[in-house]
Order: C-alpha cells, then structure tokens, then sequence
C-alpha cells in the first residue's frame, strides 16, 4: 500500500511541475498581446509605483543606447537602488500572477478566472463577439479518491485540465473554480460550434484515459452562450451553465433508471 501511495504521489508531483513547466513556457512566449498580457498591463494600469519605475527603466534603456549618455543618466542606472526597486516591482508583480493560478492544474483559480473572464466579456460586448461558457465538474471524483487515494484523484483532475487545454485556444479562459468544477470561457465562431467543442472535448478525454486505466475519466458539462446584444453579468452566465450542467445530469440519472 505504502509503495503504490508513492508512486502516486511521484507522479502527481512529476506532472504538476510538468504542466508549471508548460504553463511557464506559454507564458514566456513571443506572440502577439494573449490575455496574460491583458491582464499584466492592467495590474501595470492600476499600480502607479510599478508603471512609474517601468517607464524610468525605459527612459535609463534608451538614454544608454545613445551614443553620448548624459552623467545623470549613468549615474542613475548605475545606482544598486534602482536595480532593487525595479526587482521588487517584478516580484510583486509575479505573486500578483501567481496568486491568479490554481496550483494543482496551473489554470486560472476562481479568482483569476473572474479577472480574466470579466475582461473577456467587456472585449465581446465591445466588439459584438459571442461567447460561450462550459461550466465542467468531473463525474465521480468522490468515488476515484475513496477507492484509489486522494493522489490519483489529483491526477483526475490534472488530466482533465490537459484535456481541456487540449480542446481550447490559448486565447480561451480556463479555470479550476475549486474542487471537482472546472469552467471555459470562449469566443464562438463558424468554425467552433458548441457541438465541434464538446466532440472535440470528447476525444480529449478518451486520450486521456489511455489503455488500462482503472477508470473512465468523464466531465458533465452544462453550457451557456453570451450574446452580446443581451448582454448578462458573469455571475448570471455562470449561473446558466450550472443549470444546464445539473440538467443534463438530471436527464441522464433518469435515463439510467429507465434503463433498468
């Protein structure tokens, strides 16, 4: 028992710092603006300290690559106070980031999921997008933790936040709002109908599962579609999706009871 707890533990550890690794690399990548970015230029927006020390490190940057830097300049860049501050300012600001993420799966925690979700939906009213939000738990999870151990209800939940990431676009918002519930935001397209998401989902999962898994790894989803020409509050969208999610669970528990 004590061996099989390890193993478990190991390979909870190993992809969890797998997926931070992943999460970093998606993070330092050179592309156009992504949420993440939004989001960083936000916190700048509202931390007059931080954005102050940014635009003097930009100021000192280009006053060195003149070919005559004035005294004062040099003076200042050469100074341990400003190197300390601006690396304050950066650490402040990364346990800001951090403090957005769930540490299981490396998604959006429930309060990072509303910062960036809120910012999503002022983008869609403004530019007349629709939205569409998954409101996910995982089937069962109760039972893998009483039956397999807490560990590899950890990875449950770590496959299934692969499987989602899997489905969506990296301008999508993902979230883990807490225990078992997972939550998507994303922007609906002629070519991403609710039906092609949740095929797609669909397969991700089978995927995860792999051959000889102990059990079937499966999520109940509910769905809600923001229109912007009626537009609702994140909290009434939400409120949609988990309506639906239980409804289809409803249906699907009377389904099984007719069945036998």
């Amino acid at each position: 028992m004590r061996v099989h707890q390890t193993r478990y533990a190991n390979a909870t550890a190993a992809l969890a710092s797998n997926r931070r690794v992943l999460y970093m690399d998606r993070k330092n990548a050179s592309r156009q603006q992504t949420l993440e970015e939004t989001l960083a230029s936000a916190v700048q927006a509202s931390d007059t300290e931080l954005d102050q020390i940014l635009h003097e490190v930009d100021r000192i940057s280009s006053a060195l690559k003149s070919k005559d830097p004035d005294q004062d300049t040099a003076r200042a860049a050469g100074h341990p106070a400003v190197w300390s501050a601006v690396k304050q300012a950066l650490l402040d600001r990364e346990l800001r980031y951090l403090a957005l993420t769930d540490d299981l799966t490396c998604l959006y925690n429930r309060r990072g999921f509303f910062a960036a979700a809120s910012q999503q939906l002022k983008h869609a009213r403004r530019n007349s997008e629709t939205l569409l939000l998954f409101f996910c738990d995982v089937d069962n999870l109760k039972k893998i933790n009483d039956t397999f151990g807490h560990q590899e209800g950890d990875l449950a939940l770590i496959r299934a936040a692969d499987a989602l990431e899997q489905t969506f676009r990296g301008s999508d918002v993902l979230g883990r709002l807490g225990g078992d519930e997972f939550v998507v935001l994303a922007l609906q397209t002629s070519q991403t109908s609710e039906e092609t998401m949740l095929h797609r989902l669909e397969k991700c999962l089978k995927k995860a599962n792999g051959p000889g898994s102990a059990y079937s790894l499966s999520l109940s989803i509910g769905v809600a579609r923001f229109d912007p020409k009626k537009a609702v509050s994140l909290g009434e969208l939400l409120a949609r999706a988990d309506e639906a999610m239980y409804e289809k669970k409803r249906k699907s528990k009377l389904l099984v009871k007719a069945g036998t």
